[in-house]
C-alpha cells in the first residue's frame, strides 16, 4: 500500500531516510511506524529569562543562559512540525509539581536549572528517577561539563589539547605568581553563555590578574579559572547523534569584521551586538578541518555527550587547536549555530530539531 505523505510526517521521514525522495511515498510498514511517532507527546523543559527575579548583588548577566519566550515558541513549533504533540513543562520547579502526572513519552530538555554548580543536572536527575526518557546528556555529563575545571581534567586524561590552567579561590592564593605566563584569561569556574567574560577578562600583568580574580570570586560567588590565553582564531562545532555522532560543518567566529582574532575573544556583551558574526563553513584548510573534527568528536565521546552538543575551540598562530569547553546543553536559538549549520547542510531548522529528537528516540528504543 502506498499513499501520499502529509507534510509533517514527510519532514520526519526524510530525517530517518525511510522515504523515497522522488515519489514522497512510504511503505505500509513505514506508515505504521511513523504513525506511532505522530501519537507521541514530547514534554519541553526550559528556563525563561522573563521568569528570573534579579536579586541584590546579582551580576547583570545572571539570567544569560535562560531562553527568550520566542525561542521556546520556535522550538515548540519545530517539534510539532515533526509530527509530535508538544507539552510545555517549564523549569525544574514546574517539573517537580507535575512529575507524577506528566503524561509524556519523552522530554526535550533545554533547562539550565536554578542555581549552583549542579543546576544543569536538576531536570535530568528528576526525569531519571521518575523513569521518563529525555533528550540530551544525563545529569553526570551536565554537571561535569558545566564545571570547567572538572571538564579540563577529563580533557587532560584523554590527551585532548586544552589551554593550561589553574584555579584561584581567593586573591591571597596569588601571592606567588612566578609560574604565570601572560597574557591569561580569567573566567568563573562554573558558568556558561560567556557569563563573567568581558574585555577585562584578558589580563597582561599581576595587577590586572588580581583585580579580575577578585571580581569573579566576589561577583559570581565561585572560584576563578585562570587559563593561558590562546591568541589566534576561534571556532565552534555542533554535533548531533550518538552511534555514530555527526559533526556538523565548522563555524568560525568573526569579531569586528576579523577572522584572525588575535587578542579578541567571545564575550557576553558581544553575543547581542553586531560586532559578532558566525561564518559557516569556516575558511580553513583541510588539515585544520580534520584536526578540529577529530577533536570535537573525541571530546563529545570523552564526556559521554548524547543526542547533541557543541565544542568550542581556539587555534593558535601555529595552527594548533585547543578545546576550550564542550557544551552538552547548547543554545537552540534560531540566531545561534544550529540554525546556521542546518542551512549549510540543506535542511530546515525544524529538520535539525527533528534530527536531535530522533537521536534520542532511537537511543531510548521508543521507535
Amino acid at each position: 500500500m502506498r499513499e501520499q505523505v502529509p507534510a509533517a510526517l514527510l519532514r520526519f521521514a526524510k530525517l530517518r531516510g525511510q522515504i523515497q525522495p522522488q515519489t514522497y511515498v512510504m511503505s505500509e510498514t513505514a506508515w505504521r511506524m511513523f504513525g506511532l511517532h505522530l501519537m507521541k507527546t514530547v514534554g519541553l523543559t526550559y528556563d525563561l529569562k522573563t521568569d528570573y527575579k534579579f536579586k541584590e548583588g546579582d551580576p547583570p548577566d545572571a539570567n544569560a543562559e535562560f531562553d527568550h519566550p520566542s525561542t521556546i515558541d520556535v522550538i515548540s513549533k519545530a517539534i510539532d512540525a515533526c509530527g509530535f504533540k508538544v507539552k510545555r513543562i517549564g523549569n525544574v520547579n514546574n517539573l517537580l509539581e507535575k512529575i507524577d502526572s506528566l503524561d509524556v513519552d519523552i522530554v526535550f530538555n533545554i533547562s539550565e536549572g536554578i542555581s549552583g554548580r549542579n543546576r544543569e543536572s536538576q531536570v535530568p536527575i528528576l526525569l531519571e528517577i521518575a523513569g521518563i526518557p529525555f533528550v540530551g546528556a544525563d545529569a553526570l555529563t551536565l554537571g561535569l561539563t558545566l564545571d570547567k575545571v572538572m571538564a579540563k581534567k577529563i580533557f587532560i586524561a584523554e590527551k585532548i589539547p586544552t589551554p593550561k590552567f589553574f584555579e584561584v579561590k581567593t586573591q591571597d592564593e596569588l601571592l606567588n605568581c612566578d609560574h604565570c605566563k601572560f597574557p591569561l584569561i580569567v573566567k568563573p569556574r562554573f558558568e556558561g553563555s560567556s557569563k563573567g567574560l568581558s574585555e577585562s577578562s584578558r589580563v597582561e600583568n599581576i595587577e590586572e590578574l588580581k583585580k579580575q580574580v577578585d571580581y569573579v570570586v566576589n561577583t559570581y560567588k565561585q572560584p576563578a579559572l585562570v587559563e593561558e590565553f590562546i591568541s589566534g582564531q576561534e571556532f565552534t562545532v555542533a554535533i548531533v547523534g550518538n552511534e555514530p555522532p555527526e559533526a556538523m560543518p565548522i563555524v568560525q567566529i568573526k569579531i569586528d569584521g576579523r577572522l584572525q582574532l588575535n587578542d579578541k575573544f567571545y564575550t557576553f556583551a558581544r553575543i547581542t551586538s553586531n560586532r559578532l558574526e558566525y561564518i559557516c563553513p569556516a575558511h580553513i584548510n583541510q588539515d585544520l578541518k580534520n584536526k578540529i573534527y577529530d577533536l570535537s568528536l573525541k571530546t563529545y565521546r570523552a564526556v559521554e555527550c548524547r543526542d547533541f552538543g557543541r565544542v568550542d575551540f581556539r587555534v593558535d598562530s601555529e595552527g594548533r587547536p585547543y578545546v576550550l569547553e564542550i557544551n552538552p546543553l547548547p543554545s537552540l536559538s534560531t540566531e545561534d549555530v544550529f540554525m546556521l549549520v542546518a542551512k549549510n547542510i540543506g535542511i530546515s531548522y525544524e529538520e535539525m530539531i527533528g534530527k536531535i529528537l530522533t537521536s534520542a528516540i532511537i537511543r531510548h528504543n521508543l521507535n
